[in-house]
């Protein structure tokens, strides 16, 4: 009966307890939430099943569970006579209403140690474990969980600091080997190919855009239009029809190209080595009936539409 008084008032105390202990940042925040009618439903959740676990473990035994109850309010009471020695020596002039004296302080850390002694040496009954053990299974954990609280920002550095020891390293050999794809990527995307047109119409312009998109690791083209006579209407069509294409497909750079010759195998031969792009890579649509060359005399080029 005792017992359940001391539980059933306990939840009162607990409650401004564990609210003062969190507003002073010694434990989590989250037991702070409220329901409607300003209680803090959380501790009283989290107390219940903290003495609920202590029921479980002692397997109902009224006795052991007297002795973890003895040990936790004798230690309590250890605590005040120890708060009082220290308002004594630090506090001494702090006004109070009653004042104890050295030795009855004493006295009663005495006492209480003694009480502690006995609880903690009493035989628990048979095939139940001492009080002290079970007081250990809580205490301890609860004290390295408020250390770790007290701590936390000595801790975090701590793992901030061991995770860039392990980490940075790895870190660095994948930067490294992003960089390197990253630059295998842009080599391989920045080589140029060549379209000689004629004066294509924006159809066929779209299609060879779209080959290249679909079909070739570049994002580079040159439009080449070759004539022997400058021909402005021509220019100015291919010239508004690339400037369309261009903003159809801003992931390609096109260049436009005005070359004034004859369009043939010596022309093409010059262009590869002049700009540094294989034969292989340029190319053209499908000539007529009149053009004087067969596709292989012009070494390599490829049609495409």
């Amino acid at each position: 009966l005792v017992l359940s008084g001391a539980v059933l008032t306990s939840y009162v105390g607990v409650t401004g307890l564990v609210e003062r202990i969190t507003l002073d940042r010694i434990f989590p925040a989250f037991l702070l939430k409220k329901n409607r009618r300003g209680s803090s439903y959380r501790i009283i959740i989290l107390f219940f099943l903290l003495c609920a676990s202590i029921l479980f473990i002692t397997h109902g035994e009224v006795e052991v569970l007297a002795g973890v109850y003895t040990i936790s309010f004798l230690s309590v009471m250890g605590l005040f006579a120890m708060g009082n020695i220290l308002l004594k020596i630090k506090r001494s002039r702090l006004p109070r209403p009653e004042r104890a004296s050295w030795g009855s302080v004493f006295l009663a850390i005495i006492a209480v140690l003694v009480a502690l002694f006995g609880n903690i040496i009493k035989e628990p009954p048979p095939g139940e474990p001492y009080n002290i053990a079970i007081f250990a299974e809580y205490f301890l954990p609860t004290i390295v969980f408020i250390w770790i609280m007290l701590n936390r920002i000595m801790l975090l550095d701590g793992l901030l600091h061991f995770i860039e020891i392990i980490f940075v390293p790895i870190l660095k050999l994948v930067n490294a080997i992003d960089k390197k794809i990253l630059e295998t990527i842009d080599k391989i995307q920045s080589q140029e190919f060549v379209f000689f047109t004629r004066g294509d119409n924006l159809a066929n312009l779209n299609k060879v855009l779209l080959y290249i998109k679909n079909n070739e690791h570049t994002r580079k083209i040159k439009i080449v239009h070759v004539a022997s006579e400058e021909d402005k209407a021509v220019i100015e069509k291919l010239e508004r029809d690339l400037e369309f294409l261009n903003r159809e497909y801003p992931e390609i750079d096109i260049e436009f190209v005005k070359l004034k010759g004859k369009f043939g195998p010596e022309l093409i031969r010059k262009l590869s080595k002049e700009w540094n792009i294989p034969i292989n890579f340029m190319f053209i649509g499908s000539p007529g009936d009149r053009f004087p060359y067969s596709i292989e005399e012009l070494g390599g080029v490829r049609l495409i539409i």
